[in-house]
């Protein structure tokens, strides 16, 4: 089939031309502030953290994970949770998702006035054991009951899976054993679940093969998201191919921040705005204005006192200093 040009949602003189089979419509999942900032070594002040929220809510996008329920003394970043909710008040985007480590962090963003949660499982024995200090099996065992006991409170719970196409230590990852830990965080409630390239080294071809497997064994792509980090520039690639099996939901960090701690040429998340413009290109819709997004990055860059490696953003910079 040929592609063919259609009118739809530009961006800063993208031009418009859809493909056959892609979705009408995607989900962006903003991961940034929290994916994002947790790996940032200096403390960001919590005003600081609630304006980049309402900018990302002002620049259209509907998700936003805000921050974590951990312990402190895991990641000092993310210790100013129920301070971030309480300021953000009825600022938040109507999808406002929170990540809980263990039953006592759910208590807390119940507490806190939590909307939606998030696990965060593993693929692998050996980032089991250096995230979570347990094994897969011990791991899923804790959010069993996580799972259960919010879903029983009402809330919508995302599962996140990590390290699906490779692994610092254990290097190539069987897409069974990726299989099998995303059914069993189907199987426990959660309603929606993210396939997670956490150090960046899948292809399109993996990605592909994954999506299919699952289909196989039952779990649809409607509670499918993804989550790629673009450490071999395969970011945007990946999600294509993720499209173009049916996804509608991909997660993405404003600038492309975060990384993965355990790669040392990582690069970070996808950037927000590169995705934006693709999905522009591509006719997709996704409710955010791009030049509000970018301006909120440049923003965000200011406070964090370094630039940020998004190329669209990049791109777009001296027309939005211009404007």
């Amino acid at each position: 089939m040929v592609a063919t040009p259609e009118t739809g949602p530009s961006a800063r003189g993208v031009a418009s031309t859809r493909l056959p089979g892609l979705p009408e419509r995607v989900e962006i999942y903003e991961v940034g502030p929290r994916d994002g900032l947790q790996n940032e070594s200096a403390v960001v002040p919590v005003a600081v953290k609630a304006e980049f929220v309402r900018r990302l809510v002002a620049a259209g996008l509907r998700t936003v994970e805000l921050t974590s329920f951990v312990p402190r003394r895991w990641i000092p970043q993310l210790g100013d949770a129920e301070e971030l909710l309480e300021l953000l008040g009825d600022d938040q985007p109507p999808r406002a998702p929170v990540l809980v480590p263990n039953e006592k962090g759910l208590e807390r963003a119940v507490a806190a006035g939590a909307r939606e949660v998030a696990v965060f499982a593993s693929a692998t024995e050996s980032f089991a054991r250096r995230n979570l200090n347990r094994s897969v099996a011990e791991s899923l065992e804790m959010f069993a009951p996580v799972v259960a006991q919010a879903r029983a409170a009402g809330l919508p719970v995302r599962g996140y899976v990590s390290m699906c196409f490779g692994d610092p230590w254990e290097g190539a990852v069987p897409l069974g054993q990726v299989a099998e830990v995303t059914l069993r965080l189907a199987e426990f409630g959660c309603t929606e679940i993210s396939l997670g390239d956490t150090i960046g080294v899948g292809t399109p071809g993996q990605v592909a093969a994954l999506l299919d497997l699952l289909g196989r064994g039952g779990l649809g792509v409607d509670r499918l998201a993804v989550h790629f980090h673009d450490t071999y520039g395969q970011a945007l690639a990946n999600t294509l191919t993720a499209l173009q099996h049916g996804v509608t939901t991909v997660d993405a960090s404003a600038g492309g921040l975060g990384g993965c701690p355990y790669a040392g040429s990582a690069t970070g998340n996808l950037a927000t705005e590169d995705l934006v413009w693709q999905l522009s290109g591509l006719g997709i819709d996704t409710g955010v204005d791009l030049p509000a997004l970018a301006r909120t990055s440049l923003w965000l860059a200011g406070q964090l006192g370094r630039p940020s490696p998004s190329r669209a953003l990049a791109a777009l910079t001296p027309s939005l200093q211009g404007a």
